[in-house]
């Protein structure tokens, strides 16, 4: 029984020490490749339209519901203190700082992550991978560095209009419905909110979140078993692995960023 336990550990552990190696490996390849892929400007901007409007409607809606609960929630907390003035910059910081980042990176690995997953997972199951390798065509150059990067330059898009359209909720609840003032919503977010240490550091955070999450969903394809089976053991894995690697990194950034 003890020797089975000690027999499972160490296959476990030889098995993530292999997956790591082949990410690492993987990653550096999809970097040397890149260079040749960016030259072809046309797959990059396929792959974003595809990556990044397709994700476009979930993203606005969800950042409207988000504002539309910051804007409850801010008003019934800060009415305790008589604070309700600084309602938007109660909104507009937790948006640009947290918020906005965060839940459209988390929302970016369900939708169009587990898409790319996918996607490359039934592209080796189907052999094209290894066609093209046949031909002499490199995948990593063709199907990957292009989805790789617009996954990157997609995600602080998505990000930004997702705190903008938090906003717009956050106004119409506040403003429009509650009725806060709205000269001194508008005038509290502008003095408090600062353009580097907030909304560029927001920037940051969700490129880095496009980094992370678009490359476990090409790696987490790129190795899938070309089964359906495996293909949609991928897919899960992908959710998984992208969402708790997108709230450990907020956690590392947050606190390097406003320390």
């Amino acid at each position: 029984m003890m020797l089975d336990a000690v027999s499972s550990l160490g296959r476990w552990v030889r098995e993530y020490i292999a997956n790591v190696g082949f990410a690492t490996r993987m990653f550096f390849a999809l970097l040397g490749a890149s260079g040749r892929a960016l030259r072809r400007p046309r797959l990059v901007t396929d792959q974003i339209h595809f990556i990044g409007n397709y994700s476009l409607v979930i993203i606005a809606v969800s950042g409207l519901f988000v504002g539309f609960v910051l804007g409850l929630q801010g008003y019934y907390t800060l009415n305790k203190y008589g604070s309700e003035q600084a309602l938007g910059l109660l909104v507009a910081l937790s948006l640009t700082r947290e918020l906005g980042p965060v839940v459209s990176a988390l929302l970016f690995a369900g939708r169009a992550g587990t898409s790319l997953t996918a996607e490359i997972g039934l592209m080796k199951a189907g052999e094209q991978l290894s066609a093209m390798e046949m031909m002499a065509v490199n995948p990593l150059e063709r199907v990957v560095a292009p989805r790789f990067w617009a996954g990157v330059i997609a995600m602080p898009v998505l990000a930004t209009i997702f705190s903008a359209v938090g906003v717009i909720g956050g106004y119409i609840v506040g403003v429009k419905l509650i009725g806060v003032d709205e000269g001194a919503f508008w005038s509290q977010m502008q003095d408090g909110v600062d353009v580097w240490k907030d909304i560029a550091n927001g920037v940051l955070k969700s490129v880095v979140f496009g980094f992370a999450v678009t490359f476990i969903a090409l790696f987490q394809g790129y190795e899938a078993q070309p089964t359906p089976e495996g293909v949609a053991r991928a897919t899960t894995r992908t959710v998984v692995i992208a969402s708790l690697t997108v709230l450990w990194l907020d956690f590392l950034l947050t606190a390097l960023m406003f320390d």
